[in-house]
């Protein structure tokens, strides 16, 4: 580090320039789609057909011609003939002629010769106490409402139509995406591998939540919020260690951490100017570490550098500091290493 680089302010855009340009984007990998939640997508999702593929009814009820039912209300029902049961599933079909109706239900295809549903609760056949699964088909129906063409019926490509881009890569995927795509038939999926890290804080002082403190010791705070802020990013954090003030320990620890092959390595506090900052110096004899004053607070100390080749990101110790360090400069980095676009 050059003398004086300490007292040189950097701006935020430059340090994330820094920093954001020293990575590239992970390969892709195929997984099942079940592992695919909060994964980053690779590559483009077309429709393999129409959805729905078919017509088919919204609702439970009866399949008519709604030509034959225009005049139907409560005082005047217009009888129809039924002709055939549809459940859903159902790929045998009959056609509907004029005077004619099919008991349908939701999600069934819809018949030709037929162009709306009426809804069971506006039939003589609505029975409420009765199980209707169980009831055989009756000869007739009775019609207590009008419906006009189209209502009830879920139309074939309504929602999206074959060949019509459904997701561009770089696409954090939800649950309701994970739900379309196995909707439109994958069974795997294309994603960024999830970014690797390796996770440090460091500290004589430090304790886990659950053993007994002594004075002038703390609780690590950071081990804590920096694991969840990484899972959270998308990262898989390959190891969580505290590092004691002891050279010795902490070069076998980030040995073995570069043994893991993680992207970088991800520490706070002991990376700054003070004299019991013995991660800054164990780093510097095995690789390098560049220290920046950031203008910007609180965050404002910030490490950056390799330790045998792996890259290496040092946030501030105190936790709202190492909070705000993360958002500004890891999470920007561990959306590239996804590709993950805004």
């Amino acid at each position: 580090m050059k003398a004086g680089a300490m007292d040189k302010l950097l701006s935020v855009r430059q340090a994330q320039e820094q920093m954001i340009g020293h990575f590239a984007p992970l390969p892709s990998i195929e997984i099942p789609l079940l592992n695919a939640f909060e994964r980053v997508l690779a590559e483009q999702i077309i429709a393999p057909f129409d959805s729905p593929s078919f017509s088919n009814s919204g609702m439970d009820g009866f399949a008519v011609n709604s030509a034959d039912v225009s005049f139907a209300s409560p005082t005047t029902p217009v009888t129809l003939k039924l002709v055939q049961d549809i459940p859903a599933g159902s790929s045998l079909v009959t056609h509907i002629e004029a005077g004619q109706a099919a008991r349908i239900m939701t999600g069934a295809p819809l018949p030709s010769g037929a162009d709306a549903v009426v809804p069971v609760e506006y039939t003589d056949a609505y029975l409420p106490e009765i199980d209707q699964s169980v009831q055989k088909l009756p000869d007739v129906v009775r019609i207590h409402r009008s419906v006009s063409s189209g209502e009830y019926v879920r139309n074939q490509g309504q929602d999206f139509r074959k060949g019509e881009v459904i997701f561009e890569p770089g696409r954090k995927l939800s649950p309701q995406d994970v739900g379309l795509l196995a909707s439109l038939g994958y069974a795997t999926i294309k994603v960024h591998l999830q970014p690797k890290v390796t996770l440090f804080s460091s500290g004589d002082e430090l304790r886990l939540p659950g053993q007994p403190l002594e004075y002038g010791q703390i609780y690590d705070a950071n081990r804590f919020l920096l694991y969840g802020l990484l899972a959270q990013s998308g990262a898989q954090v390959l190891s969580v260690e505290t590092l004691p003030d002891n050279p010795s320990i902490i070069e076998q620890s980030l040995d073995k951490a570069v043994q893991s092959r993680p992207d970088f390595i991800l520490t706070s506090a002991g990376v700054s100017v003070g004299v019991y900052d013995y991660v800054k110096q164990v780093i510097q004899n095995h690789g390098h570490l560049d220290l920046w004053r950031v203008n910007m607070r609180p965050g404002k100390p910030l490490a950056f550098g390799s330790y045998r080749g792996v890259p290496l990101i040092g946030l501030p110790g105190n936790p709202i500091s190492s909070f705000v360090g993360f958002l500004v400069f890891v999470r920007p980095i561990l959306k590239k290493l996804q590709n993950l676009h805004p």
